[in-house]
């Protein structure tokens, strides 16, 4: 088996493409970048056009109506209007280091080969407690981008986040550098503990102006408030068995 392996459909032809914008969003801090990229292409209708396989990935198989798969990632195309984008996702992101370094130059090889000129990286930043207004951080791999970033929302925090950016939302973007690639990362405030839809459509806002595609972040925003609830509730009833406890004790 190679190491990696990418495997493009038959329906799929590099000459239908010009100057399309990659948006990586695989599984992260709260999912919050991968809900983006999933939301993106359920609401943009876009379709796959490659299949990523790699002994990088965790050693397990997916099941899906009781049929297993082998764990990967994948490409999807939108085609316009008003430009093309090519997203990133998958199951997993690499369970070693190794593999993040290998994995981070397919990927921007893939984006090479495609005509790939900008990358946008989607993620959560951890802050280990709920947000009630999940600010977006940004990160650039060249300093005229900052502007850009900043009027689409994006705020920029000199420390933040402060033990870097890890995984395939850093890694693209400084190796992207070396290739003479853009690159964008943003990053959703979330707990960290529990997928974040809330965080999500924060982050919506702010890569739509950047993309210039409007979307409905309605269904996102309802995962979110629904996610609240349920967390509230968790609250309420831990708390509830402590006082409990404590009359048992008293």
């Amino acid at each position: 088996m190679e190491d990696i392996r990418v495997r493009y459909f038959d329906t799929f032809s590099r000459d239908d493409l010009k100057d399309p914008v990659l948006l990586e969003g695989l599984p992260g801090i709260g999912h919050v970048g991968k809900l983006v990229a999933e939301h993106l292409i359920h609401e943009l209708g876009a379709r796959k056009i490659a299949d990523i396989h790699s002994i990088y990935l965790p050693p397990q198989v997916m099941i899906e109506e009781n049929v297993i798969r082998l764990a990967n990632n994948e490409v999807y195309l939108y085609d316009g209007p008003p430009r093309q984008l090519l997203f990133l996702v998958g199951d997993f992101q690499s369970s070693s280091n190794e593999g993040h370094y290998l994995l981070a130059d397919c990927y921007l090889s893939i984006a090479e080969e495609l005509g790939v000129s900008r990358i946008y990286t989607l993620g959560g930043f951890g802050v280990g407690h709920l947000v009630d207004e999940p600010r977006v951080l940004g990160a650039v791999n060249r300093e005229d981008l900052k502007a850009e970033a900043e009027a689409a929302g994006a705020v920029f925090e000199n420390g933040e986040p402060g033990g870097g950016i890890i995984g395939a939302a850093g890694l693209l973007l400084g190796l992207a550098a070396e290739r003479g690639i853009d690159g964008i990362c943003l990053m959703g405030e979330t707990s960290g503990y529990l997928v974040d839809p809330k965080s999500a459509a924060s982050l919506l806002s702010v890569l739509s102006v950047l993309i210039g595609i409007k979307t409905d972040t309605t269904t996102l925003e309802e995962r979110g408030a629904e996610l609240e609830k349920m967390v509230q509730k968790m609250i309420e009833s831990e708390k509830g068995i402590q006082e409990e406890e404590l009359r048992y004790i008293g």
